[in-house]
């Protein structure tokens, strides 16, 4: 990846050894490595055992404000915001820092924010077997704030609803209620 870069930068119309470009190939494929990592992930393993079983919960958990960076499969520039993510257990929940790195799991990956949505709902659901599942993802665009449109203050929101969220209006009123009683992220 490194000499792939070099030439990008070449073509660039850069020297890549001039003195801030010298490491830059070097540095630039280290981070397109961590910034895709999610393919790498296997979800099984990083829920691993903190699944539990508990009969006596049934109200909405609710992990909300979850920082998310992705990258845009169209034109490989991020995009960020927020991610809220909500569950109805039944007879299972699952320790809550798990999803967090749920989320990162698939943001960390060439995305679209449709999709990413979609896959963290799907995988939650796919896990837990809840009664239902919510996600909701506030980002900006730096494809809409950098280039094409330039609107550097257009945040697209994006959400799934599976199970009761999806069925029963007042599960999902109570839910979207709740989330958009924090600040919303702001650059």
């Amino acid at each position: 990846m490194k000499e792939l870069i070099e030439k990008i930068l070449l073509e660039l119309g850069e020297d890549p050894s001039r003195e801030g470009l010298k490491n830059t190939p070097e540095r630039v494929s280290r981070s397109l490595k961590f910034l895709t990592g999610g393919y790498w992930v296997n979800i099984d393993e990083l829920v691993n055992d903190a699944l539990f079983t508990d009969a006596n919960t049934d109200e909405m958990v609710i992990v909300k404000d979850i920082d998310m960076f992705s990258l845009c499969e169209h034109h490989m520039l991020p995009f960020f915001g927020k991610c809220h993510v909500a569950y109805l257990p039944d007879g299972k929940i699952i320790g809550l820092s798990k999803i967090p790195r749920v989320v990162d799991a698939f943001s960390r990956r060439l995305q679209v924010q449709e999709r990413l949505t979609m896959q963290v709902a799907d995988c939650i659901n796919r896990v837990l077997k809840p009664k239902g599942v919510a996600v909701v993802i506030e980002a900006l665009h730096l494809c809409m704030s950098m280039r094409g449109v330039e609107k550097q203050n257009s945040f697209t929101t994006t959400s799934s609803m599976l199970g009761y969220f999806k069925s029963n209006p007042s599960t999902r009123s109570e839910f979207l209620s709740l989330i958009n009683g924090g600040q919303r992220y702001r650059t």
